[in-house]
């Protein structure tokens, strides 16, 4: 069976699709004009706290006096909105979606706020071949996310992306080779090798690899200065040498905040990485 996309279909076309995703797109380009930079943060793989460090990147940009957007692109598992303590329901009028407030004012859009909670994510259409539709859906929600959400001028839109690199790809379509990329990985040797072909990905779309962010790189104890190994490796200074770009920041995994309460204060890693990708 072969499937033609709308391009690809002669005669009149009734139902408009190529209009609209031309109207959509137009859209995008004028909420992106609006936009000063569009930091990508992805990885290879699940696991490795990608939107923690997008938060935390997003918070610390914000931090700075930058007016700041996250887009949660992460469709399946969207945990970003939670994570900077923004809440819906959100404001919709006639013409566009308002986004949530987060902390530090982080501007935040993610399917998160729009699912009942604990509901899973389930598209309408067809119940046959749904492998098929499904990443059609999956772009069309992120082409709706930026041209229909009233992000208005920001310094710099967070675009928080699914493990792999599928969305990436789907981002350089509407945005061009604006998005600059922050790649996000733990140490061990797995987590280097997937990591790694993202990272290709994004060069091989003419997108500029602003740096590794390497999370998990021990335990900090939470009453010394101690930090104990959690995995066998150093991905983040392996990525950043065989890429030739700089290794953001490396931070340990912490404690929750509880346990700590008598110890030093923490590193802050929305100060770190305002520092790391200025």
């Amino acid at each position: 069976m072969k499937y033609r996309g709308y391009s690809e279909v002669t005669g009149s076309d009734v139902s408009g699709l190529g209009e609209q995703v031309g109207r959509q797109r137009e859209r995008v380009r004028a909420r992106l004009a609006l936009v000063g930079r569009v930091l990508a943060v992805m990885s290879g793989k699940g696991g490795v706290g990608k939107t923690y460090v997008s938060t935390g990147l997003a918070r610390g940009l914000a931090r700075r006096g930058l007016r700041v957007g996250l887009l949660d692109a992460d469709l399946a598992a969207p945990t970003a909105a939670r994570l900077l303590g923004a809440r819906g329901p959100l404001r919709v009028d006639e013409l566009e979606v308002h986004p949530a407030i987060g902390q530090d004012g982080v501007l935040v859009f993610s399917s998160d706020l729009l699912l009942d909670e604990g509901a899973p994510l389930r598209w309408r259409g067809p119940e046959g071949d749904r492998f098929v539709w499904r990443g059609i859906r999956e772009a069309g929600a992120l082409r709706e996310f930026i041209s229909d959400v009233a992000w208005g001028e920001l310094d710099a839109l967070v675009v928080d992306l699914p493990p792999g690199t599928d969305r990436l790809a789907d981002l350089a379509d509407l945005a061009g080779n604006r998005p600059e990329v922050v790649a996000v990985t733990i140490p061990s040797e797995e987590s280097r090798r997937a990591v790694a072909r993202a990272v290709r990905a994004a060069l091989d779309a003419g997108l500029a690899v602003r740096g590794i962010v390497e999370n998990m790189s021990g335990y900090a104890c939470p009453c010394c200065a101690t930090v104990y190994p959690m995995f066998r490796g150093n991905a983040g200074t392996a990525l950043a040498e065989e890429f030739g770009v700089r290794l953001l920041a490396s931070f340990p995994f912490t404690p929750v905040e509880d346990e700590a309460d008598a110890c030093p204060p923490r590193v802050d890693l929305a100060d770190l990485l305002r520092e790391a990708v200025a």
